[in-house]
Protein backbone atom coordinates (compact mmCIF):
# COMPACT_ATOMS: atom_id res chain seq x y z
CA UNK A 1 0.00 0.00 0.00
CA UNK A 2 1.37 3.49 -1.17
CA UNK A 3 2.53 6.11 1.90
CA UNK A 4 -0.75 8.66 1.11
CA UNK A 5 -3.19 5.50 1.54
CA UNK A 6 -1.93 3.67 4.24
CA UNK A 7 -1.81 7.35 5.96
CA UNK A 8 -5.78 8.05 4.48
CA UNK A 9 -6.47 4.46 6.23
CA UNK A 10 -5.01 5.51 9.24
CA UNK A 11 -6.65 8.41 9.58
CA UNK A 12 -10.00 7.42 9.09
CA UNK A 13 -9.39 4.13 11.28
CA UNK A 14 -8.74 6.83 14.28
CA UNK A 15 -11.84 8.79 13.30
CA UNK A 16 -13.85 6.18 13.98
CA UNK A 17 -12.60 4.87 16.61
CA UNK A 18 -12.54 8.65 17.78
CA UNK A 19 -16.38 8.99 16.86
CA UNK A 20 -17.40 5.31 18.71
CA UNK A 21 -16.27 6.47 21.93
CA UNK A 22 -18.28 9.78 21.72
CA UNK A 23 -21.53 7.15 22.07
CA UNK A 24 -23.17 7.55 25.87
CA UNK A 25 -24.69 4.29 25.22
CA UNK A 26 -21.93 1.25 26.47
CA UNK A 27 -23.32 -1.26 24.36
CA UNK A 28 -23.56 0.81 21.29
CA UNK A 29 -20.12 2.65 22.07
CA UNK A 30 -18.36 -1.12 22.27
CA UNK A 31 -20.20 -2.46 19.65
CA UNK A 32 -19.20 0.47 16.99
CA UNK A 33 -15.54 -0.11 18.53
CA UNK A 34 -15.10 -3.55 18.26
CA UNK A 35 -16.98 -3.24 14.66
CA UNK A 36 -14.47 -0.70 13.25
CA UNK A 37 -11.82 -2.67 14.64
CA UNK A 38 -12.96 -5.79 12.66
CA UNK A 39 -13.72 -4.82 10.05
CA UNK A 40 -10.34 -3.11 9.33
CA UNK A 41 -8.32 -6.28 10.79
CA UNK A 42 -10.66 -7.99 7.87
CA UNK A 43 -9.43 -6.12 5.38
CA UNK A 44 -6.22 -5.15 5.93
CA UNK A 45 -4.41 -7.59 3.45
CA UNK A 46 -6.45 -6.10 0.40
CA UNK A 47 -3.80 -4.68 -2.14
CA UNK A 48 -5.93 -3.71 -4.66
CA UNK A 49 -6.71 -0.31 -5.47
CA UNK A 50 -10.17 -0.12 -6.80
CA UNK A 51 -11.28 -1.96 -3.68
CA UNK A 52 -9.54 0.09 -1.55
CA UNK A 53 -10.95 2.97 -2.36
CA UNK A 54 -14.48 1.38 -2.07
CA UNK A 55 -13.66 0.60 1.06
CA UNK A 56 -12.27 4.28 2.31
CA UNK A 57 -15.67 5.63 0.82
CA UNK A 58 -17.97 3.15 2.99
CA UNK A 59 -15.65 3.84 5.63
CA UNK A 60 -16.26 7.08 5.39
CA UNK A 61 -20.04 7.28 5.10
CA UNK A 62 -20.48 5.14 8.67
CA UNK A 63 -18.14 8.00 9.48
CA UNK A 64 -20.79 10.15 8.94
CA UNK A 65 -23.22 8.00 10.86
CA UNK A 66 -21.31 8.12 13.50
CA UNK A 67 -21.03 11.20 13.83
CA UNK A 68 -24.88 11.24 13.75
CA UNK A 69 -25.26 9.00 15.97
CA UNK A 70 -22.76 10.47 18.65
CA UNK A 71 -24.56 13.89 19.02
CA UNK A 72 -27.72 11.97 19.00
CA UNK A 73 -26.52 9.68 22.19
CA UNK A 74 -25.24 12.70 23.61
CA UNK A 75 -28.27 14.90 23.28
CA UNK A 76 -30.71 11.97 24.32
CA UNK A 77 -27.87 10.11 26.90
CA UNK A 78 -28.15 7.08 28.88
CA UNK A 79 -27.93 5.97 32.26
CA UNK A 80 -24.82 4.28 33.34
CA UNK A 81 -24.44 0.75 33.17
CA UNK A 82 -23.64 -1.88 36.04
CA UNK A 83 -20.42 -2.72 34.16
CA UNK A 84 -19.66 1.43 33.97
CA UNK A 85 -20.35 1.88 37.41
CA UNK A 86 -18.31 -0.32 38.50
CA UNK A 87 -15.11 0.76 36.17
CA UNK A 88 -15.23 4.55 37.27
CA UNK A 89 -15.28 3.84 41.06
Amino acid sequence: MAAPVRQTVLTLYKSLLRESGKITDYNFRLYAIRRTQDAFKENKAVSDTARVQALLQKGRENLEVLKRQAVLSQLYGSTKTVIESLKTG
